[in-house]
């Protein structure tokens, strides 16, 4: 059962993540499924070519939607959304997590959370008490901890990482792993040892490529993600 009562929790919206934006519709963010996306700011890492950086880096200088108003605009929606994806920033981050998500379970919302891995203890919490549905996690790099942490921008515990990869891999709920490639940080050989990490039959994998339009360090702006044909090459690898 789900504690609701730890360090200092409450009963009311204050004690819920803030959401700093709601997306009412989006067809690519779950795989086979129409969800709506919550996104919570505030992130602990700093990946170059992040593209949420405004949740990143200034969350307080947006505006948070009041949760109800949330419910009510998923409410007039139940008729056609299989799910609510929760996103960030990093959602784990929010101690406000589970009571939210228990909110959203509770009115018989299935729930995807966008997670980088870094607090396995708070994704064990969720699993533990039955309530995510999905799971995507991003794998920034192979796990090596120089080209990890230039692809998140900082400091990273890689212990942590990996403790979150068992969670999921062992977690029998649908989930994938998923990178974001970027010429300048990654090479075919690196893509080729972040695909032997994991246990293909138990996980699915996704490369994404990168998207120049809007980045959290602006010289990425100036570069380009790997062409179509190189990057077909690298998702055939997946398979």
């Amino acid at each position: 059962m789900l504690k609701l009562q730890a360090s200092g929790s409450c009963d009311s919206a204050a004690c819920l993540p803030p959401i700093k934006g709601f997306l009412e519709t989006s067809f690519i963010d779950w795989p086979g499924k129409l969800c709506a996306i919550l996104f919570v700011g505030g992130c602990n890492f700093r990946c170059p070519f992040c593209h949420n950086h405004p949740l990143v880096l200034a969350p307080e200088g947006m505006e948070t939607i009041p949760f109800e108003e949330i419910m009510d605009r998923l409410a007039a929606r139940k008729n056609w959304l299989a799910g609510v994806c929760i996103s960030g920033g990093e959602p784990t981050l929010s101690p406000g997590l589970p009571r939210m998500i228990a909110r959203l379970k509770a009115e018989g919302w299935a729930i995807k959370l966008d997670t980088n891995g870094t607090r396995p203890e708070v994704l064990a919490q969720l699993l533990g008490n039955n309530l995510l549905d999905m799971v995507a996690m991003d794998v920034k790099a192979p796990l090596v901890q120089d080209k990890y942490e230039r692809c998140a921008g900082g400091p990273v515990d890689l212990g942590a990482i990996r403790s979150s990869i068992d969670l999921l891999s062992h977690s029998g709920i649908p989930h994938e792993f998923r990178m974001t490639i970027a010429p300048g940080l990654h090479t075919e050989e690196d893509i080729a040892a972040w695909i032997k990490q994991f246990d293909r039959s138990r996980s699915r994998l996704t490369l994404q490529n990168f998207n120049p339009k809007s980045t959290l360090d602006i010289r990425y702006e100036k570069e380009q993600g790997f062409a179509p044909e190189i990057f077909s090459h690298f998702t055939a690898m997946l398979t």
